[in-house]
């Protein structure tokens, strides 16, 4: 049996399950569909939320560690520069890579 075949069968499977542990297979063709819609957009939502939401939330929160572990915050910004000016000038890289250096003060002082 293909890989494919057996992908079919297990997301037929789950559909079932679904239809048995919600009682939707009880439902009329189109309150399916309109079960099928209501489950599509509560998870697309959920899903674009995540993906828009979810990476600068994660750098909140890892600021406010970093400020409750060493009690100053951290501009992440200016963080990673160093870190990767650091990797960069370590000589881990292959010296024939243009290095491009940004200004050493930033351009606008953010004031908390």
């Amino acid at each position: 049996m293909s890989s494919f075949a057996q992908f079919t069968k297990w997301l037929r499977k789950k559909q079932i399950q679904i239809e048995v542990t919600f009682a939707v297979y009880m439902f009329t063709p189109w309150e399916k569909f309109a079960f099928y819609s209501i489950v599509f957009l509560l998870f697309s939502l959920t899903f674009i939320a995540a993906v828009l939401y979810l990476p600068h939330h994660v750098t909140v929160l890892a600021g406010r560690v970093w400020y409750y572990i060493n009690g100053e915050s951290i501009d992440v910004a200016a963080s990673a520069r160093g870190a990767v000016r650091e990797v960069l000038t370590s000589g881990v890289l292959d010296a024939t890579i243009p290095i491009v250096t940004a200004a050493e003060t930033p351009l606008v002082k953010a004031e908390l």
